[in-house]
C-alpha cells in the first residue's frame, strides 16, 4: 500500500504535468475574468439600462446553470452544431471564463453603484476634475473594496477547473483519476490532490482575508 508521499514521489511528473495544465487553464480564466469583468462592471454602472440590465440578466441565468451542464452543452452539442472538433481545453477555458467575467462584473458594478456621492461632491468642491476624481479617489477606494472578493472568486474558479476533466481536459484531477485506475488507492491519491490545492488555495484565501480585514470597511458610514 502506497502512502500519500509515495504517490507524490512516484507520479510526480504526471501530477506536475496535470498541475501545469490546471494553472494554464486558471490563468486564462483569471485574466479574461478580471479584465473583461471589471470593464463590463464599469460599463454596467455607467450605462445602467443598455449594459447594466443585460449583464445582470446574463449573471442571473448563469447562476441557475450548473458548471458541468454548461461544459457538456458547449462541448458535445456545440461540436455537433458547428460540425468541428474543438479542443476541450478551449471549451473549458471559454465556459469558465464567461462565468468568471460575470461574477467579477457583478462585484465591480455593485461597488461602483454603492460608491457614496459625498466623496465625489467633496472632490468637486476642492476643484478636482472628473478624471482626477476617478483615478485619485474612486478607483483606489473601489479597488480596496473589491480585491478581497475578487481573490475569493478566483480561488473558486481554480477549484471549478476540476470539472474540466469530465470533458477530457488533462488537468490534475484527470491525471489523479488515471493514476487511481492503475493502482486503485483513492484515499491516498485524492489526499495528494488535496495537498496540491491546499498549497495553492490557502495562501490566496489567507491574502483575501488579510486584505478584507485591513482595507474593507463600510464606506457608506464615512
Amino acid at each position: 500500500m502506497l502512502s500519500v508521499f509515495d504517490i507524490i514521489v512516484r507520479y510526480k511528473e504526471a501530477l506536475l504535468r496535470g498541475l501545469f495544465v490546471t494553472l494554464q487553464l486558471s490563468l486564462v480564466i483569471w485574466l479574461s475574468g478580471i479584465i473583461f469583468g471589471i470593464l463590463i462592471g464599469y460599463l454596467g454602472a455607467k450605462f445602467k439600462k443598455s449594459v447594466g440590465v443585460p449583464s445582470r440578466a446574463v449573471s442571473f441565468i448563469l447562476a441557475g446553470v450548473p458548471i458541468l451542464v454548461l461544459l457538456f452543452w458547449l462541448y458535445y452539442p456545440g461540436e455537433t452544431l458547428l460540425q468541428i472538433n474543438i479542443d476541450p481545453f478551449y471549451v473549458a477555458a471559454f465556459a469558465l471564463s464567461i462565468v468568471n467575467i460575470f461574477l467579477v462584473a457583478d462585484l465591480t458594478r455593485n461597488a461602483l453603484v454603492n460608491f457614496p456621492n459625498e466623496y465625489k461632491l467633496a472632490a468637486k468642491v476642492c476643484g478636482l476634475a472628473q478624471k482626477d476624481t476617478f483615478f485619485n479617489i474612486e478607483l483606489p477606494i473601489i479597488l480596496r473594496q473589491i480585491i478581497p472578493g475578487l481573490l475569493g472568486i478566483q480561488v473558486n474558479m481554480l477549484q471549478l477547473t476540476l470539472f474540466a476533466s469530465l470533458i477530457t481536459v488533462g488537468e490534475i484531477f484527470r491525471v489523479a483519476e488515471q493514476i487511481n485506475a492503475q493502482i486503485f488507492e483513492p484515499v491516498e491519491i485524492y489526499s495528494a490532490l488535496a495537498i496540491f490545492f491546499l498549497i495553492i488555495c490557502l495562501p490566496l484565501n489567507g491574502l483575501a482575508l488579510w486584505l478584507k480585514h485591513k482595507f474593507t470597511r463600510d464606506i457608506s458610514e464615512s
